[in-house]
């Protein structure tokens, strides 16, 4: 009898002091920032996987191939990380990529051949420089020593891959998109100097104009009427 009693009370002790801990993990809820930025470097990471199996099954040129290995390989070991650590921190994770990047990679489905190759780094530059932003964002201002952790370890990561994109761009000769002196790349991935896709900036107000000068093709205001003489 005695030795069942001690066994029930090591059992409350046991209790009270996982519940206390339980409470405490359940208490500290990851932040908006930390719980955002999981879900997002997992998307990346479903996004990249799936864009790697392409670029290997797809490419047209080999270092397309061979890069496509190499990020599919990274993403899916730095996803693991991810998983864990929302796991840890009661964080649910989506299940796909978002609209945005299936998107992509139902463009990237229906190219072939050189136009694949350059849909493909031109997405891959474009989906490192927004990863990067937001790594860098949630290594300064995540709240989650965890999460931190995280990004210090992504962020060299993603920016080996940015750096072997733009590389492999200059070798085909795909524009690289620039960012701007914050960091934020503009909507036609060339920088703020460039609003608009093709766009010489506000010099140029429309499409083969060439400047408020000319305001009519061909035309120029010195010129009188014909039946002036």
């Amino acid at each position: 009898m005695l030795g069942i009693k001690r066994l029930g009370l090591l059992a409350a002790l046991v209790l009270v002091g996982v519940a206390p801990a339980a409470a405490a993990q359940a208490a500290a809820q990851p932040s908006t920032q930390d719980t955002q930025y999981l879900q997002a470097l997992h998307q990346v990471n479903l996004f990249e996987i799936t864009a790697g199996d392409l670029a290997q099954q797809k490419g047209q040129n080999q270092r397309v191939k061979d890069l496509g290995a190499m990020l599919k390989t990274d993403h899916t070991q730095l996803d693991q990380t991810v998983k864990q650590t929302a796991s840890q921190l009661g964080v649910e994770l989506p299940n796909e990529p978002s609209a945005d990047q299936q998107a992509v990679l139902d463009q990237l489905n229906n190219a072939s051949g050189a136009e694949f190759d350059r849909l493909w780094v031109t997405s891959e530059l474009d989906g490192h420089v927004q990863a990067i932003q937001a790594t860098q964002t949630e290594i300064s201002q995540g709240s989650e020593q965890s999460v931190v952790q995280l990004a210090q370890t992504a962020l060299p990561v993603l920016q080996t891959h940015n750096d072997e994109l733009v590389q492999l761009a200059n070798q085909l000769g795909i524009p690289v998109p620039q960012t701007s002196a914050s960091g934020t790349p503009s909507p036609g991935g060339t920088g703020t100097e460039s609003p608009a896709p093709g766009g010489t900036g506000t010099e140029s107000p429309a499409p083969g104009g060439t400047g408020t000068e000319s305001p009519a093709p061909g035309g120029t205001t010195e010129s009188p009427a014909p039946t002036e003489s």
